[in-house]
């Protein structure tokens, strides 16, 4: 890789890590941190090149404590599939890719004929959400998406707290091709209930 290249990867990676942001934020940031405010550059790192120095930077600094935040994140990230599988729901992001942080949400695409049934479901069990629009996995067009607070348990298994969900709603005809693989690599973009169930019950992994 282009040493300016990596460079900035590593630098957005530790600000998507240290401060949250989303990995467009932190790539502009990092330009401007490294080669100054203002700065342009036709050396850009993408988001694959990020992510691979996201891993790295968990790896070396979040070592003792990542798998076991990750684990808890992706049992919340089970929990909320279970209230919806009657939509068919597949996890995506940080959670699933197994990158996420103290920062990270739950990112769920549903798969459904109406919309407006995952709405009354929320509605009936008593969930409070905001609606918004999402831009669709595969480029087309824009879907609806629903965005509210899922509990994460303590680590004492009672205390919680809230975590910030999104659910984005299809119909059942994009179903097909959501378990695309990335582009670098031989693992699903997303994950199936029961892929997850095998991660959350196989327990914390070690960082690699």
């Amino acid at each position: 890789m282009n040493p300016l290249r990596e460079e900035l990867a590593a630098v957005a990676a530790r600000l998507v890590v240290e401060d949250g942001l989303d990995y467009a934020s932190a790539k502009r940031k990092a330009l401007h941190q490294v080669l100054g405010p203002g700065a342009r550059s036709e050396v850009q790192p993408d988001n694959e090149d990020v992510r691979a120095q996201v891993e790295q930077y968990l790896a070396l600094f979040h070592g003792d404590t990542h798998p076991r935040l990750l684990w808890r994140l992706r049992a919340a990230a089970l929990a909320l599939m279970q209230e919806f599988e009657a939509f068919r729901p597949y996890v995506a992001g940080a959670v699933w890719n197994g990158t996420a942080t103290e920062h990270s949400g739950l990112h769920l695409l549903l798969f459904c004929d109406d919309p407006k049934e995952v709405e009354i479901h929320c509605i009936n069990r008593g969930i409070r959400y905001a609606t918004s629009q999402a831009p669709h996995y595969a480029g087309r067009r824009s879907v609806e998406r629903l965005e509210f607070l899922w509990p994460l348990a303590g680590e004492d298994g009672a205390s919680e707290q809230a975590l910030e969900a999104t659910l984005s709603l299809y119909a059942t005809k994009d179903e097909r091709g959501v378990l695309v693989h990335g582009s670098r690599g031989a693992t699903p973009e997303r994950g199936s209930l029961q892929a997850l169930r095998g991660l959350v019950e196989a327990g914390p992994a070690p960082m690699r």
